[in-house]
């Protein structure tokens, strides 16, 4: 049972920024006894693969702080983060810690659940980052993408080391994008006089 929260945790975090979560896994199973990654996803304990994904996250994480280039980033993403949340899902081999022998049997379902969690946090991101730079004038958006990193990062360590923490996360940033939500969609629809 902790093992799915921790893949759902981690898909999180992937929907925030694709690339923290999968380095956290990938660099704990290498130079710690805290993740045992399935002989499958060995391949993300490689030290080329951490550096390219350290790369990559460099990348992320400047684009991400540019107001209206971060939205051609999540448009983009829209492809990568919920890839990522499929990948960080199947990587805790969380099928093979339930026993219940369905989903180990049925691998793809930790996919598909890893994709559609990454994809629904990307959506609410991807849906409140542009009202936030209009609302902001572009200024909001490096301090937004540093408290998306952040959270990324902390949500990443939590699933690991402390999966209910991470699930009650997971429950509290659903109620506060819900919040979010509901107020974008207010202040966008139009005032009947």
């Amino acid at each position: 049972m902790l093992a799915v929260l921790t893949a759902l945790g981690l898909s999180a975090a992937a929907g925030l920024n694709a690339y923290i979560p999968i380095l956290v896994i990938g660099l704990l199973d290498r130079y710690s006894d805290v993740v045992h990654l399935p002989a499958e996803f060995g391949w993300l304990t490689n030290g080329w693969v951490l550096s390219l994904l350290g790369i990559l996250l460099a990348a992320e994480v400047i684009l991400d702080k540019v107001a209206i280039v971060d939205s051609l980033n999540d448009a983009v993403q829209t492809f990568v983060r919920p890839a990522a949340g499929g990948a960080v899902f199947a990587a805790t081999d969380a099928a093979n810690q339930l026993d219940a022998s369905f989903m180990a049997d049925h691998p793809w379902i930790g996919w598909i659940l890893g994709i559609l969690v990454a994809f629904l946090v990307h959506l609410t991101k991807s849906s409140i980052r542009p009202v936030v730079n209009a609302g902001t004038l572009g200024t909001g958006a490096p301090v937004v993408s540093t408290v998306e990193d952040t959270v990324s990062l902390g949500m990443s360590v939590l699933a690991v080391l402390a999966p209910i923490v991470a699930l009650i996360s997971v429950v509290l940033l659903a109620f506060v994008a819900f919040r979010l939500l509901k107020r974008v969609r207010r202040r966008t629809q139009p005032k009947v006089t």
